[in-house]
């Protein structure tokens, strides 16, 4: 997935123990020095890039530091999102929202202050105290979302962030870590969570996710991983996102909650859950993709089902047409009560 040739480097971040540990990782690579991450004009904000999307995405890394610490309130996925470990991705989805934040190519950006990160997220934990009620997030534990903004099995490829806050998290009583993944990444079998890190496999039709999953471990792969995630000692959830409404998009969905209700052990059928989330869509991101997978697009891109909504960001987004939109929940999660019946479902939109 990774093959690194050029790091572009920020000097406060490759002067700390965590930037060495990933420039000794490609010892051969060029360094490009930075003054910030956010600002680098051959990879971020340049639509051209389009035509080598997917090169930049396994030939370049950043490295740099995270100047802001906060845990944003969520309520959805997550009581809170964490402060980010990295920011960008080495695959390609056709839909991801991430890409519209720091340029349309956006690879990987590690953070090399982890000590720093994770401190703060040791005293944020302790000052919630122990949770008052149960909610959609957990009955028990705040949960931190760890990877908004990345996909952590892919990250722990490339240093040990990832790493470093499951063995935050081990520690936590009242806290779990969070992420949702599309990557199988058995190497985290070895880490111990004792159950306090949630792995949310991402799953979706094996015959959508062929066209729009671009570089993403195989459906099928995910499915054969999760009781060997439960087993390890992680809660597994799972991440049913996004939705896409196509023909025969029903039919694809029970065929897949078969594959998941066949390919589960009974102790891991007892601990799962799942998130339902369905598709939206970006203006800006259809028009980029139309250059580079417009097959993607046929899908993604359905003004006759879809109607517009101005993001808190200014861009323009589509999302399905209300009331459309909470029949195809209704068909989803009765589809999942009837084929997957032990999975309960934490929250769906």
């Amino acid at each position: 997935m990774l093959d690194v040739r050029r790091i572009y480097v920020e000097p406060e971040a490759a002067a700390l123990p965590r930037g060495q540990q990933v420039l000794a990782r490609w010892p051969d690579a060029e360094l490009v020095e930075v003054a910030s991450h956010w600002d680098i004009p051959e990879l971020h904000g340049d639509e051209a890039n389009v035509d080598r999307w997917v090169r930049i995405k396994t030939e370049a890394l950043v490295l740099g530091v995270k100047k802001s610490l906060t845990a944003r309130p969520n309520g959805r996925s997550s009581d809170f999102i964490a402060p980010s470990t990295a920011n960008g991705c080495a695959m390609a989805c056709a839909y991801c929202y991430v890409p519209r934040r720091k340029g349309y190519s956006n690879p990987i950006t590690v953070f090399a202050n982890i000590d720093r990160i994770t401190g703060y997220l040791a005293r944020h934990v302790a000052r919630q105290g122990s949770k008052p009620e149960p909610n959609q997030c957990d009955p028990q534990a705040w949960v931190y979302d760890i990877g908004e903004n990345s996909d952590c099995s892919v990250d722990a490829t490339v240093s040990d962030n990832v790493r470093d806050l499951v063995d935050l998290f081990r520690g936590l009583p009242t806290a779990k870590a969070s992420f949702a993944t599309k990557h199988v990444n058995r190497d985290l079998l070895g880490w111990d969570p004792q159950g306090r890190t949630r792995i949310r496999f991402s799953l979706m039709p094996d015959r959508v996710s062929r066209l729009v999953d671009v570089r993403t471990d195989r459906v099928a792969e995910r499915i054969a991983a999760i009781d060997d995630f439960v087993e390890a000692g992680y809660e597994v959830h799972l991440n049913l996102s996004p939705v896409i409404v196509h023909d025969g998009w029903l039919e694809d969905w029970a065929e897949l909650l078969e594959q998941v209700a066949d390919g589960t052990s009974a102790r891991t059928k007892a601990q799962l859950a799942a998130e339902v989330i369905m598709l939206t869509h970006n203006e800006a991101l259809h028009d980029v993709n139309l250059r580079w997978h417009p097959k993607a697009e046929q899908v993604l891109w359905r003004p006759e089902l879809q109607q517009g909504k101005r993001s808190q960001t200014g861009g323009w987004n589509v999302r399905y047409r209300t009331g459309a939109k909470g029949r195809y929940v209704a068909q989803l999660t009765d589809l999942l009560t009837e084929r997957l019946p032990s999975c309960r479902v934490r929250y769906a939109f």
